[in-house]
């Protein structure tokens, strides 16, 4: 199959973020023809003028709709794409120029209905969005590659990084009406019809994500709580793994109060823990104060997710 690729980005209020990424397109190696649709989700502060702006270096299809969440806003602009297998990616990445090339020379040698890659940070990035990216990909953390070659049909795009083939699509309907998971329950009905993802390993961005403690907090918080609902509708997904960050922040909180009745041998392995985040930090990213604000973000994260998931346990 010759593959067309179509470049799917919604976008809300954010036209700074969409000129990089629009600006980072136009660097790609990739020597054939690809077009990229911009779906503006009822933003008030809109793209229109940046997307005009690099018309000329792209071939840019630019709708405005009713704001409906990034979900339906994906779907709208897959409907509306004339390729025949989108790549979907948020607002807030930077695509390295090798990205295209690297996503058909995989799928021409091992073709899947669809797939995923990582994420990375950029020398640009603040310290704060560099250490919340550590955080979020780390081994360490609950970050980290969701699958990976040995298990390359088991892998869990995530919607910021995430391509489907026109097939895939037209068969599953897409995103779902979910605003949170609604890339994870779209993993599971499309294995549901015997579509195949992978994970290509060279297919990886530059995502911003939030930039401040408070909204990666947010952020989190709302993943932990999303996941109960996606365990009770697919219940043979769910593991007992999804329970760490909550066991993990209840005993910190309890070794903390441990210490104040002269308890201090509880603490001891959340201390070698948060070593091991520092070094492993400052080791990837060659700064201290990176290093140091991974131990934070890392227990923002456990925090929100783990919070987030007892939430959704009561809810659901």
């Amino acid at each position: 199959m010759e593959l067309h690729f179509s470049i799917i980005i919604p976008v809300y209020n954010r036209p700074q973020e969409i000129e990089e990424l629009l600006l980072s397109l136009t660097k790609q190696t990739y020597s054939k023809n690809y077009e990229v649709v911009v779906v503006e989700d009822g933003s008030e502060n809109i793209s229109k003028e940046i997307v005009e702006k690099y018309s000329k270096k792209l071939s840019i299809k630019y709708f405005l709709k009713n704001n409906t969440g990034a979900g339906a806003s994906r779907n709208f602009g897959m409907q509306h794409a004339a390729g025949n297998y989108f790549i979907i990616f948020d607002s807030d990445c930077i695509i390295p120029p090798q990205y295209l090339d690297e996503v058909e020379k995989i799928l021409t040698e091992n073709f899947t209905d669809a797939y995923g890659g990582a994420d990375a940070a950029h020398e640009s990035f603040t310290n704060i969005q560099k250490a919340i990216n550590y955080s979020m990909t780390s081994f360490f953390t609950t970050g980290g590659i969701r699958g990976s070659k040995k298990a390359i049909d088991k892998f869990q795009p995530r919607s910021f990084n995430l391509g489907i083939s026109k097939k895939a699509f037209e068969k599953t309907n897409g995103f779902s009406k979910m605003k949170i998971g609604e890339d994870i329950d779209l993993t599971f009905r499309l294995w549901e019809h015997n579509f195949e993802t992978q994970f290509i390993e060279n297919a990886f961005v530059y995502h911003k994500r939030r930039s401040t403690f408070q909204q990666f907090f947010k952020q989190t918080f709302a993943f932990g709580n999303g996941r109960p609902f996606l365990n009770k509708k697919y219940p043979e997904t769910a593991k007992i793994t999804y329970w760490f960050p909550s066991v993990f922040i209840i005993g910190f909180l309890l070794s903390v109060l441990a210490i104040l009745f002269g308890f201090q041998f509880f603490v001891g392995g959340y201390t070698a823990y948060f070593l091991v985040i520092f070094t492993d930090s400052l080791l990837k990213n060659k700064s201290i104060k990176v290093a140091f604000l991974s131990i934070l973000t890392t227990l923002i994260q456990f925090t929100g997710y783990g919070f987030g998931f007892l939430k959704g346990i009561i809810s659901n």
